[in-house]
């Protein structure tokens, strides 16, 4: 990586990163300044001790959700995919059931939640993983099948050209072609499946799940352990969001929009 691609990557963040440490100095300077009590919304300082303090315990409730999490982004996903393909496929299949998907996604994740929690089990895993699962579907469904819907009939017409069959087209230009929809999807989908586990987590869960931990933390009024574990959620969705984002990096370098172009 050049100086020069660093330095516009730091030029690219610098904005982000002022508002962020700006939005704290002045979260902490409130707080301080009106007296702000903690149950309402403890100070940032309070709440980075209480991380440091309870570190071994959160992390372990983090990855335990973040597992939960990655077993909904991981099956969801790849259902969606599938039928994406699917539906491409058969176009009369899309018409006939993407109302019913839409009318699916319509539902409230909460309403989900306890029935899932009384089909598998409240404490076990696979119910929350079907949560971020149903979160995760609809997403990439609709990306991916627009990527595989939007391919240039010129590119097709070609390809028809050299008498390549329907499986041959698929994988040669509808699949590369739609890499950039799916990811799209990917990344959207990497955020909900973390608040997926830990809504399904607040209607009941092992005690060593996040969703829980943040849950018993309100209820016995021990907030800065709750924000804290906010804070934990967040940086597992941040984080994962990143590895989706490299993976399209790595994946979809072709694509002339990926590309980084600066002066030599």
């Amino acid at each position: 990586m050049s100086f020069a691609l660093v330095q516009r990557r730091v030029v690219d963040w610098a904005p982000a990163l002022l508002v962020f440490v700006l939005g704290i100095a002045a979260w902490q300077g409130l707080v301080v300044a009106f007296h702000v009590q903690e149950f309402l919304l403890p100070k940032p300082t309070e709440i980075a001790r209480t991380f440091w303090d309870e570190r071994g315990s959160l992390w372990h409730a983090g990855i335990y959700t973040f597992k939960e999490a990655l077993g909904g982004f991981a099956l969801g996903s790849g259902l969606a995919i599938l039928v994406a393909l699917l539906f491409a496929a058969y176009a009369p299949l899309g018409t006939a059931f993407m109302p019913f998907a839409v009318a699916a996604n319509a539902v409230p994740i909460i309403a989900f939640a306890p029935i899932m929690n009384n089909w598998f089990g409240l404490l076990n895993p696979f119910s929350k993983m079907a949560i971020a699962a149903v979160l995760c579907f609809f997403p990439v469904l609709i990306n991916t099948l627009r990527g595989l819907t939007s391919v240039d009939p010129r590119s097709i017409e070609l390809m028809r050209s050299y008498a390549a069959g329907r499986g041959s087209i698929f994988r040669r230009v509808r699949i590369p072609a739609s890499l950039p929809h799916l990811f799209a999807g990917l990344k959207i989908a990497s955020v909900l499946s973390m608040i997926g586990a830990i809504v399904g987590e607040y209607f009941g869960g092992p005690i060593n799940a996040l969703g829980v931990t943040i849950l018993n933390a309100s209820a016995y009024t021990n907030f800065p352990v709750a924000w804290a574990g906010i804070l934990l959620a967040s940086a597992f969705g941040i984080v994962f969001y990143g590895a989706v984002a490299l993976a399209e990096r790595l994946t979809t370098s072709w694509d002339p929009s990926r590309r980084d172009f600066h002066a030599e």
